[in-house]
């Protein structure tokens, strides 16, 4: 069964919710990957180096936790509808700001503030679109949503292409400011979960104090199940960020290639991700989230030489189009896994908490992989290749031996 004959089983409200979670985290993504693409650009215009200047992206990825919890909080005590569009505010507001920041410092502290929007905005939109479909679509829908990671990147690398020629790095912060017109399709187009809604009917009338101790108790009681999670997501996470946010730099810095070469290297890893994402997240449902997530990410292990020690433009770009297939392809999984491991109660708090919380563990990546390019006389490759093949090892194994509970039911409705 392809993607689009799953998403017609859907109803348009489904629909709906599930084109909003998408185009959330598209958009989010598209707002994060613009400064890895001018994070050259930066440095040059106040007078740094590439480390320094990463050091902007490992904030906004130390940030995103807070930002997972506060909104993941709130959308599980408010409904996940009205936090995702103050979240999508929130995110576009430090976007454009971003483009006018006089120093290094403000853009630093402008994107710590991004990356708390971009933290709350993965977790609220997931639970609202995995709370309203069936359970039977959450594999091929989770494949989905995580192509909105790809996705955006793509768009990124597409704008980067047409029009950083002309307007620099600082007008595409200002383009980065247009998701904030999903706010209303949001507000006229999609409902609340109904999970939500019923959890809402059960609690009752309970106060801010009650709720706090009910979710204090549910925490405790899945401590070690939270702890699987952050650790399974701090291996996806270096997974993703170790092959994606200095790759273009790498083809800037050590190959010499213009921003015309590098848009289009990256465009087609970005169409390898949809297609991984994609396809992975539809066999899970068949054959298990655990197994699917181990077998994308061991078969990245014979990519990487090709992706990472290749000299020409042509094998460069394709191994960017297998290796992506196989990053986005284990990511893919993600939404629905994280979805059924967390309790109802909190569904829209567990998932983006653990989620970003593995990101922090592993949020100096960039900087990291820099220092080691720059300690080897600035040998990206090498810096690339061996994080990329680690993490995929430990991933492999964290999901191999780890949890399953594809197909649970969500809240009181196990017809659903």
């Amino acid at each position: 069964m392809s993607i689009l004959s799953d998403l017609r089983l859907l109803t348009p409200k489904q629909r709906n919710a599930v084109l909003a979670s998408y185009l959330g985290w598209t958009l989010d993504a598209f707002d994060f990957f613009i400064l890895v693409f001018v994070l050259k650009d930066v440095a040059a215009e106040f007078s740094t180096d590439v480390q320094s200047a990463s050091y902007a992206i490992a904030l906004t990825l130390m940030m995103r936790p807070v930002g997972a919890l506060i909104f993941g909080l709130a959308a599980d005590r408010y409904g996940r509808r009205p936090v995702l569009m103050l979240n999508i505010l929130f995110y576009s507001t430090m976007e454009l700001l971003s483009g006018f920041a006089p120093t290094l410092t403000a853009l630093i502290v402008l994107r710590a503030l991004f990356g708390i929007a971009m933290g709350g905005e993965w977790g609220v939109g997931a639970s609202l679109a995995m709370e309203t479909i069936p359970p039977k679509l959450r594999g091929p829908v989770s494949g989905l949503l995580q192509t909105g990671y790809p996705t955006g990147n793509l768009i990124a690398s597409l704008v980067f292409f047409i029009f950083f020629p002309l307007v620099g790095w600082r007008g595409m912060f200002v383009i980065g400011a247009a998701p904030a017109l999903l706010v209303l399709y949001i507000r006229w187009g999609v409902e609340e979960s109904p999970v939500y809604i019923a959890h809402k009917m059960r609690r009752g009338g309970a106060g801010l104090l009650a709720h706090a101790k009910e979710i204090l108790g549910i925490s405790k009681t899945n401590i070690l199940l939270f702890l699987y999670a952050i650790a399974l997501m701090a291996a996806f996470n270096a997974f993703s960020h170790g092959t994606q946010d200095l790759y273009p730099t790498f083809l800037r810095e050590q190959h010499g290639f213009d921003v015309h070469a590098v848009s289009l290297i990256v465009i087609i890893g970005n169409i390898g991700a949809i297609i991984g994402g994609l396809t992975s997240g539809t066999l899970s449902e068949r054959f298990g989230r655990r197994r699917m997530i181990a077998i994308a990410a061991l078969l990245a292990l014979p990519v990487i030489p090709l992706w990472a020690y290749s000299t020409s433009t042509f094998y460069l770009a394709l191994g960017g189009f297998l290796i992506q297939i196989c990053v986005q392809g284990a990511w893919g999984i993600v939404p629905a896994h994280l979805n059924e491991l967390s309790p109802d109660e909190l569904r829209g708090t567990f998932p983006g908490f653990a989620y970003q919380l593995g990101n922090l563990i592993v949020s100096l990546a960039a900087p990291l992989q820099a220092g080691i390019a720059k300690s080897h006389g600035g040998d990206y490759s090498l810096a690339l290749a061996s994080v990329a093949g680690g993490v995929a090892i430990v991933l492999a194994a964290l999901a191999w031996f780890g949890v399953e509970k594809k197909g649970v039911a969500f809240g009181a409705d196990a017809s659903r």
